[in-house]
């Protein structure tokens, strides 16, 4: 285990080929409570140094994260890909994005404005009360909880986003392994924690925990010296770890990605423009990495006419020629299954396309359902998520019915409108109504991929999140992990030098209602 905390018990676990059902090599032990507690203990400790560090300091351990995990080289992605089944290509993408996010912050840190330095100087001769000198800025929140996703065995895994965006913050961070991928998440684990000796932080900087209990990340949320908690994974587990964060003694926040089928709007003319290469891209982001994004577009909403009819004869017909392809793991394989029978018994709903399936032990297999608009309507569960490669075609007798659909939308990540510069115009009311449900609105594109960048909103409004305020993708992810304080006439050199009166990092801050970096 990272950070060599012992564990005296001998239950262990393997990862597993998800292809074969087969074991891998390597026992992984089951973290005990004590364990947990060990590490939250000691991440306590390292947070009375590690929050003091400065954004230099902070951005040198992000970077030598990065250069510790590409050190692993082909190690990782081998073996990231046996506990996942996905190919070469998309994990070597997979770990480019994570230590390009690693050193997104890094660079964000170094510029330092991030902290929102808010200036109020004094005014001693105001009347009838003087004004005291008053200065502001975020602080890091203290140690957080991060649990490992399982569709991202390394961006939004041990090294992913929500570690990067803690540890940027000032945040010590434990984290809970996925067990689809342990090899990976130890592999990974070991590297940041290289990295904490090679700069010098505490012991505590960071912690992995492994284990394929509930117990074990409960045990992680309901400890006194947690204050955050980042989590991407099941709308169930999201919201089972929000609610025992609820009922803590000193509730905390819980910042879960939770899920989303996130809707994607045909506007008819396009349609009529564009209607079989639409269809063709459609089928391609339903399939891509076997719907196993959670910015999958599982619903899609057309109105009712000839060329949405051969828009759904094409967009059938794809699916139809796809292939089935290995899910990330046997228990989401039996879920994804689950989803679709569910949906078909559902009164209005049919297949209309569907890839031949395969006896192999893990494979999804892609699938095209339709139902109307009133469906849907009276029957709002057809609009939930069902993880894999399936999306369900809504037809609307007409616009107003389409907007009706629009409104009845809970909240997703994303929303995606189709249509000419004419129909977006025309139908600018819908694009009101989706702002309103999402946490990024979309204009003629697919929602897969998630772009890593300061303008990036990965959340949106409940159950897609927990908290539609916050992103977990991008530089703003660092907000979830900051808190403002205030120093009262402080003299300057008690002053964080962000908010010292000559400014010696030259970030921006607001003086007296201005923005200066000077």
């Amino acid at each position: 285990m990272t950070n060599s905390l012992t564990n005296p018990v001998t239950e262990s676990f393997q990862g597993i080929n998800p292809a074969t059902g087969e074991s891998l090599p390597g026992q992984f032990n089951e973290a005990t409570t004590n364990e947990v507690a060990q590490a939250c203990e000691r991440a306590a400790e390292a947070f009375t140094e590690y929050r003091k560090k400065s954004g230099a300091e902070k951005a040198a351990f992000l970077e030598k994260i990065a250069s510790e995990i590409e050190a692993l080289g082909d190690e990782l992605l081998t073996r990231a890909q046996a506990e996942s089944g996905l190919p070469l290509a998309r994990l070597t993408g997979e770990r480019g994005r994570t230590t390009g996010q690693l050193r997104l912050f890094a660079e964000y840190l170094r510029e330092g404005s991030w902290v929102e330095a808010r200036i109020d100087t004094a005014l001693p001769d105001r009347q009838p009360l003087p004004r005291p000198d008053l200065r502001q800025m975020l602080r890091p929140l203290g140690p957080v909880g991060v649990f490992g996703a399982s569709n991202f065995p390394l961006a939004f895994s041990v090294a992913g986003g929500d570690t990067a965006s803690a540890l940027a913050a000032g945040c010590p961070v434990v984290v809970k392994g996925h067990p689809a991928h342990p090899g990976t998440s130890q592999l990974v684990g070991d590297a940041i924690s290289r990295a904490v000796v090679a700069c010098g932080l505490p012991t505590g900087t960071f912690s992995l925990v492994q284990g394929r209990t509930i117990a074990v990340g409960m045990a992680i949320v309901e400890h006194p010296a947690i204050k955050a908690i980042g989590f991407t994974g099941s709308f169930r587990g999201g919201k089972a770890l929000f609610d025992a964060a609820s009922r803590r003694p000193e509730p905390i926040p819980v910042y879960a990605e939770m899920g989303s089928t996130n809707p994607v709007f045909f506007l008819p003319q396009l349609l009529k423009e564009k209607g079989g290469a639409l269809a063709q891209s459609f089928v391609g982001s339903i399939t891509l990495g076997v719907g196993q994004f959670c910015t999958n577009p599982g619903l899609a909403v057309v109105e009712q006419s000839a060329e949405a009819d051969s828009f759904i004869q094409a967009t059938a017909q794809g699916i139809t020629n796809s292939q089935p392809a290995t899910m990330l793991t046997q228990g989401i394989q039996k879920a994804f299954t689950t989803g679709i029978d569910k949906l078909t018994a559902a009164e209005g709903v049919e297949i209309v396309g569907q890839a031949t399936s395969t006896e192999s032990f893990a494979n999804g297999t892609p699938t095209l359902l339709k139902t109307s608009a009133e469906a849907l309507l009276a029957n709002p569960v057809l609009a939930e998520e069902v993880f894999g490669p399936s999306s369900v075609l809504v037809e609307a007798t007409g616009r107003e019915q389409l907007l009706a659909v629009a409104r009845g939308l809970e909240g997703h990540l994303t929303a995606t409108v189709w249509g000419t510069d004419a129909e977006l115009l025309e139908y600018a009311d819908l694009l009101e109504i989706l702002e309103q449900k999402v946490g990024r609105l979309l204009i003629n594109g697919f929602p897969t991929g998630v772009e890593v960048s300061h303008a990036m909103q990965h959340g949106g409004p409940y159950p897609a999140t927990t908290d539609s305020r916050s992103t977990s993708v991008g530089t703003n992810a660092i907000l979830r992990f900051a808190r403002p304080v205030c120093y009262q006439n402080f003299p300057d050199a008690l002053l964080p030098d962000e908010l010292k009166a000559a400014n010696p990092l030259n970030i921006w801050r607001l003086v007296d209602g201005k923005r200066v970096n000077a």
